[in-house]
């Protein structure tokens, strides 16, 4: 099934899910359910997870049996642009083609929406009586692998060191550091966690692994790149803010062709990654294609 198909039945998948592990738009307090709501159903592709529902796939997994995990990280992922579209941080005016959150709701409430989808996500991950199906030992594995990319030492940390480093000129080495942790680590831990809830063996963890991590740097050069070469109506968010911000990029630091070579590259590494697994891991395949697609 081509990429566009399969994302598209995940989107669905996960779309009509999403309602039912979250307390409704109109509970009280009001102001913070419609703040998460208008976030999350705001148009997102849900590419984490799908990523992470395919290597579930990839190993023999049912996307049933990892649904409300996948629904977890499209709540990490939500909380994670909430905070990083603050005008502490990116100060961005448009996300997914719509206001961003803190332009809707507020300052303190945006803050507190992306506070409170970080807390529903570790509910949910750790929900065994929701995921009835899958050992309680990989549930913990799995949940302390998602908190570890999350935390300091990953993509937070990530987030601190591009914060950090704006305006200032940086070595590859430091680029190179943001990207991994602030973007690939949580790609890695998606397609991870999906093998680890679906009882994959330690190859194929280990391989997967290093899938999501090749296609998670690959993902974020290719936005450094869309943010010069995209369309605003298309991408849904502003173009050039990284260049106002003065951000450190790829594009940046090695211009748009070496850029665009190194994504390439790197897609190519990930689909190697998955030379021992057979037709299953096909969606995989087709996604990391797809990065490359979308953007020359």
């Amino acid at each position: 099934m081509p990429a566009k198909e399969y994302l598209a039945d995940c989107k669905k998948f996960i779309d009509e899910s999403v309602p039912r592990y979250l307390p409704e738009k109109t509970a009280y307090p009001g102001s913070i359910h419609e703040s998460m709501h208008y976030s999350l159903f705001a148009g997102g592709k849900r590419l984490r997870p799908s990523l992470l529902i395919a290597a579930a796939e990839a190993v023999g997994g049912s996307r049933y049996d990892v649904l409300p995990f996948a629904v977890a990280t499209e709540f990490l992922h939500t909380y994670t642009l909430i905070h990083d579209d603050l005008p502490a941080l990116d100060n961005d005016s448009l996300r997914r083609g719509k206001p961003t959150n803190h332009k809707v709701f507020g300052e303190a409430i945006a803050i507190l929406a992306g506070d409170a989808l970080l807390t529903q996500a570790f509910v949910l991950m750790t929900d065994s009586l929701r995921m009835e199906n899958i050992p309680q030992k990989n549930l913990l594995r799995a949940s302390h692998d998602m908190a570890k990319a999350l935390s300091s030492t990953g993509v937070i940390g990530g987030q601190v060191v591009d914060l950090e480093s704006e305006g200032k000129p940086i070595d590859a080495g430091t680029l190179e550091y943001i990207h991994i942790y602030k973007t690939g680590f949580f790609f890695k831990s998606c397609v991870r966690c999906g093998a680890i809830l679906s009882q994959a063996t330690s190859s194929q963890i280990k391989a997967l692994a290093s899938f999501g991590a090749h296609i998670g740097l690959a993902f974020q050069i290719i936005d450094d790149i869309l943010d010069i070469t995209g369309d605003k109506e298309k991408l849904g968010k502003d173009i050039g803010s990284d260049i106002q911000n003065k951000k450190a990029t790829y594009p940046a630091l090695f211009g748009l062709e070496k850029s665009k070579a190194k994504a390439e590259t790197l897609v190519d590494q990930a689909i190697v990654c998955l030379e021992n697994f057979d037709e299953r891991a096909n969606p995989l395949r087709e996604i990391a294609r797809f990065f490359i697609q979308r953007t020359f």
